[in-house]
Parts: C-alpha cells; sequence; structure tokens
C-alpha cells in the first residue's frame, strides 16, 4: 500500500503538468518553423519563431494560417500546411495599392518602412507571370478593392517571391492559428512584434 501510494504520489504531478502542457500547446503558445523566403529578411527560412494563440490581430500582426482550401494555385498543399504572412487589411478595410508603392486603406496611407522601396513598388505591383491576380483584389493607382468581413489581407515582406493575397485571395479569420513573436534580442523585433501602424498624414 506504501508503494503503491508512492507511485501515486509522482504519477498525479506528471499527469497534470502534461495537461497543461497539452492545454497551453493547444490554446494558448506554441513555436512553429519558418518555410521558405517569403517573410525574408524579417524572417529567415528554418528561422523558429513563437506563435501566441489567442492574441489580436492588427494591422501588420504576423499571423500563422493554415493554407489548405484557400491557396488553390499549389499543388503540393496538404491539410497541415501553414503560412507565415503579414496582415495589411483588416475585416472591412478599403485598400489602395498605388504604382509608386504608397498603400492607403481608408483613404489614409500607411508605413511599410519594414521593406525596402523596391519591394514596395515593383516588388508588389509585377505579379508572377504563371498566377493571375485574385478575384477580388485590384493594385494600381485609383483601383481598390474592399476586405471581406472575417477576413484577411496578407502579404510576404519579400513580396517578389511571396505567394500570397495578391494571388490567392482573403484569408477568413478561422484559418488563422496566431500571432508571431520573436524574442527581443531578434534584430528584426521591433518589426514583426510591435510595427507602428499609424497611418502618415
Amino acid at each position: 500500500m506504501q508503494t503503491f501510494k508512492s507511485i501515486i504520489s509522482w504519477i498525479i504531478p506528471v499527469v497534470v503538468g502534461l495537461l497543461i502542457a497539452l492545454v497551453v500547446k493547444q490554446f494558448l503558445f506554441g513555436f512553429v518553423k519558418v518555410d521558405g523566403t517569403s517573410m525574408y529578411p524579417n524572417l529567415q527560412n528554418n528561422e523558429r519563431v513563437m506563435l501566441l494563440k489567442p492574441a489580436k490581430i492588427k494591422h501588420n500582426s504576423v499571423v500563422v494560417f493554415n493554407a489548405y482550401g484557400i491557396d488553390h494555385n499549389n499543388p503540393e498543399i496538404q491539410k497541415n500546411t501553414k503560412y507565415v504572412k503579414r496582415v495589411i487589411g483588416m475585416p472591412g478595410d478599403t485598400i489602395e495599392y498605388r504604382n509608386d508603392g504608397q498603400l492607403y486603406i481608408n483613404g489614409k496611407r500607411m508605413p511599410q518602412s519594414y521593406i525596402t522601396r523596391k519591394q514596395r513598388t515593383s516588388g508588389t505591383l509585377h505579379l508572377t507571370p504563371e498566377l493571375s491576380e485574385a478575384k477580388g483584389v485590384t493594385l494600381g493607382t485609383g483601383k481598390s478593392f474592399k476586405v471581406p468581413q472575417n477576413e484577411y489581407f496578407v502579404l510576404g515582406d519579400n513580396r517578389k517571391d511571396s505567394n500570397d493575397s495578391r494571388y490567392y485571395g482573403f484569408v477568413p479569420k478561422s484559418k488563422i492559428d496566431g500571432v508571431v513573436k520573436v524574442f527581443f534580442w531578434n534584430s528584426k523585433a521591433k518589426v514583426i512584434n510591435s510595427y507602428r501602424s499609424s497611418t502618415v498624414n
């Protein structure tokens, strides 16, 4: 009996610890590995980043989402394929992306200093010839489009090499797993964790 009690005394804490870890991983926090260069240079290929699942999504949040059922251009998509992109448009936003590389959301210019001028212009506006512009998305001066409710418009920071909402359209909120964060000592922490999305007059 004493031996049984001794075994139970250490099994219970282990089981409780495992359950807590499972809940944290499932609903609160986890780690993911960046696959590819679509967020370069702000996120590197194979870089491990934190994923905060209950974090609030804002303009310029970097998010992880399940691409299955969204990206119909990639024949290698599987049910667990994840993409990492930056949120440019929130639900209900009206977006105009001008020929000079300036981004306007609801009539106000938004900063994009996290990428180069070349990425803001030709990198964003010159689409890959093999893919067509997504339905409901129009880029260029004088053109605008509206992000549907409960959906997001996302782009990679490495615009010229990113497969994103320009090609497969908007990402439903239900597909987003969480918001990406990097450690504070990371040289790109400010543009990933808390890039200022205040408008420019």
